[in-house]
């Protein structure tokens, strides 16, 4: 398909996914208390005003919604994170401490350097780059700036400056998505292209851009719910050589099938919570869902696709076409920076599947492995499960039919796919 048929495209697709509060899980604390006395349910955080982020509302047809809620959090719990990897259990996920869960601390100092993890989202984030520095600067990052090469910023085109209509909501997951980039892959450059708007047409061209101006891993946390016609987009993610992360929804398997989660041509990822544990892992891990609200609830999207059919290296037997998701990072109370918001913005703990499809990028840029992939990345991950956490807790709402659709199960489930980073021998 070409940019100009992307470009005027316009297809019907289902309700999106619906949003509501989410559940955060308890950060790493320099004493591990009980779990319980960490938890912040979802009362206490509708209390202290957590919500949907601008740009995670419901949309129309051939129309891109992110997938991310937002809760306030303080100056002073990200200059404590920024100290040591230890944390009190209110204070969010630094990037030590998601390294730490993921296996990545060395790996991250010293693999990615060469690597360009693009960044595709809708309309413009004019404080992109200076939130960046205050983020990477108050965990001890090196510095990522357009003057030192490390960072570029372009409209769907390609180009500096001509950029979009600013969109605070949209602002929010443009600071997530190049914090965790930058918490996971530090050493990996960042490409961040705008899209004109949140249709679909401006958003694949942005994908196209992204990959003609060199890309290695591109990552897409947005999505609508599944359309008859999404497989025509298919070809424009059909990309050997560069891996591409989408995330897989937070309507939990009552919001549907998404897309491009759904695309058999990228890594499908869902989400999980972390809290810290006395085992062998130091961590315990599983499916990230909100709990205690009626229907409609949130959490880690996934299901049995009505259109895409099964890619071969997909072999789960409950389901004839492809499922999602592939592989899964943490969804909830993870921190980031974002000033692009009223009244000045700031820190914020942030939630969704948004937070783990460029976690799950950054891992792809620290392995470097995609230019030498003949077939789509996440095939790597069913080959390699060795080197994921395999998850097996945890319930994405409801009930369904075979029960892996919904339902942490051992090996793979829908929610959390084959399981969360283990190192990067699966990418």
């Amino acid at each position: 398909m070409t940019r100009g048929q992307i470009a005027s495209r316009v297809t019907s697709v289902a309700a999106g996914a619906l949003l509501a509060i989410a559940v955060c899980a308890m950060p790493a604390g320099a004493a591990i208390a009980s779990p319980a006395s960490g938890l912040r349910t979802a009362a206490q955080l509708a209390g202290s005003g957590a919500r949907p982020a601008g740009c995670a509302a419901n949309t129309g047809p051939g129309i891109a919604h992110c997938y991310l809620a937002t809760a306030p959090a303080s100056a002073g719990a990200a200059a404590a994170l920024a100290k040591n990897c230890t944390a009190n259990a209110q204070d969010g996920w630094s990037p030590c401490n998601l390294r730490s869960a993921y296996k990545l601390t060395s790996l991250s100092s010293s693999h990615g350097k060469g690597q360009t993890v693009a960044v595709i989202d809708a309309y413009d984030d004019p404080d992109a780059a200076s939130d960046l520095a205050t983020y990477r600067s108050n965990f001890g990052l090196p510095a990522c700036t357009t003057a030192n090469g490390c960072f570029k910023k372009v409209n769907q085109d390609g180009l500096h400056g001509d950029y979009p209509t600013g969109d605070m909501g949209w602002g929010q997951e443009i600071s997530i998505d190049l914090d965790m980039v930058s918490a996971i892959c530090p050493k990996c450059h960042i490409l961040l292209v705008e899209a004109n708007s949140n249709g679909f047409g401006d958003l694949f061209t942005a994908e196209q851009e992204a990959i003609t101006l060199g890309a290695h891993v591109v990552s897409n946390s947005w999505g609508s719910s599944e359309f008859a016609g999404e497989t025509d987009y298919d070809s424009t993610l059909d990309t050997p050589g560069v891996a591409i992360t989408v995330s897989s929804g937070d309507g939990a398997y009552q919001g549907g099938v998404q897309y491009p989660s759904a695309s058999p041509y990228v890594t499908s990822v869902g989400g999980t919570e972390l809290t810290p544990a006395s085992n062998p892992r130091s961590w315990i891990e599983k499916t990230w869902v909100t709990a205690g609200s009626s229907p409609p609830t949130q959490g880690s999207g996934s299901g049995c696709s009505v259109y895409e059919a099964k890619p071969a290296w997909q072999a789960d037997a409950g389901c004839n076409n492809r499922t999602t998701a592939d592989v899964s990072a943490v969804a909830a109370d993870v921190l980031g920076y974002d000033s692009y918001e009223s009244g000045g913005g700031g820190w914020y703990f942030f939630f969704g599947t948004s937070v783990a499809s460029p976690i799950t990028a950054a891992v792809y840029g620290l392995a470097g492995n995609a230019s030498s992939q003949s077939v789509a990345p996440a095939s790597l991950a069913y080959a390699n499960t060795s080197h994921l956490y395999d998850i097996t807790e945890g319930l994405a709402t409801g009930t369904c039919s075979p029960t892996y659709l919904c339902k942490a199960v051992k090996g793979y489930d829908g929610p959390t796919g084959l399981g969360t980073p283990k190192g990067i021998g699966a990418y």
